[in-house]
């Protein structure tokens, strides 16, 4: 039951667990390809720049290439540096497919934000502006960071140089007046409606699919649920936060969902594992807590007996 799992066979046993590259460092990688590309042949990738007018074209495809070009070193350099923060603790907690489900969806519903202002201004010129950058990704990346760590503290640099303390809360709200306050100052050549859009995509794919409907939730959060995943989710559970990993300072541990129990029968213990197992297929073997590990471990002394 437990050696049929890859994650669960010792090293050097006999097969292993493949060894893949985490998404977050594909991520980096091919936003660095992709800069090596522009530096090369600009002129080749104009096509994959995300201009309003040409998405009302239908060159829907540039919602999802803009989010790998970059307009310089440094921007390439602070966007992977974020996704490197930020990006190894949320795919631990969500697993690979929701993890890029949460990268691009954030990153998609930035680009549409920052198509659509140009429009509801009536900005004529603004309509053939490109927008480039993988910052509308990492905007959804600290939304779901903060919803998940709503109390921690994280210290940012204010403007890459002074060391502010915040909770992950008020992070999440300074970002968004930002970013609200950005988009009247059109002359800024920064994409802020692209960072609004990026955290509006990424609470909403927290609350979504990652947190299910528990009491002590903020009601916005359930507001932004479709009606048929709020009655397939079961009441009471929501996400755990990874424990084992590198995370920014003054992460703390978190509580598990359910309590699995070592002491009961063998036949209770099986089910216990079999969920446990679940839980890590859905998201990820860093949300374990404590206790259903040394359960897994109890399971798998038994089977070795």
């Amino acid at each position: 039951m437990l050696d049929d799992r890859s994650y669960m066979r010792e090293p050097g046993g006999a097969p292993t667990r493949t060894l893949a590259a985490p998404l977050w460092l594909v991520l980096v990688v091919v936003n660095v390809l992709m800069y090596g590309a522009q530096e090369l042949a600009p002129a080749a990738l104009d096509r994959l720049v995300l201009v309003p007018v040409e998405l009302a074209r239908g060159h829907v495809w540039q919602l999802l290439t803009f989010q790998f070009l970059h307009g310089g070193l440094f921007h390439l350099v602070i966007n992977c540096a974020m996704i490197w923060m930020f990006g190894r603790t949320l795919e631990l907690q969500l697993g690979r497919g929701r993890f890029l489900g949460l990268y691009l969806c954030s990153g998609v519903m930035g680009g549409l934000l920052q198509c659509a202002v140009p429009w509801i201004l009536g900005d004529a010129q603004a309509l053939g502006v490109g927008v480039v950058g993988a910052s509308a990704g990492i905007f959804g990346l600290l939304a779901a960071f903060a919803l998940l760590h709503w109390e921690q503290e994280l210290t940012l640099l204010l403007l890459f140089i002074i060391p502010v303390t915040m909770r992950a809360k008020w992070m999440l709200l300074v970002l968004a007046v930002i970013g609200a306050l950005g988009m009247l100052d059109r002359s800024s050549g920064i994409g802020h409606a692209a960072h609004l859009g990026g955290m509006m995509g990424g609470i909403w794919f927290t609350a979504q699919f990652v947190l299910s409907p528990h009491e002590d939730e903020p009601r916005w959060l359930g507001w932004l649920r479709f009606t048929w995943r709020a009655r397939k989710s079961r009441k009471g559970r929501k996400i755990i936060p990874c424990d084992e990993v590198l995370v920014p300072a003054g992460i703390k541990k978190a509580t598990g969902v359910f309590s699995a129990s070592a002491d009961g029968p063998e036949d209770s213990i099986h089910q216990e594992v079999d969920l446990i197992l679940d839980k890590i297929s859905e998201q990820g073997i860093g949300s374990l807590t404590e206790q259903e590990r040394k359960t897994l471990e109890r399971a798998r002394s038994q089977m070795g007996r």
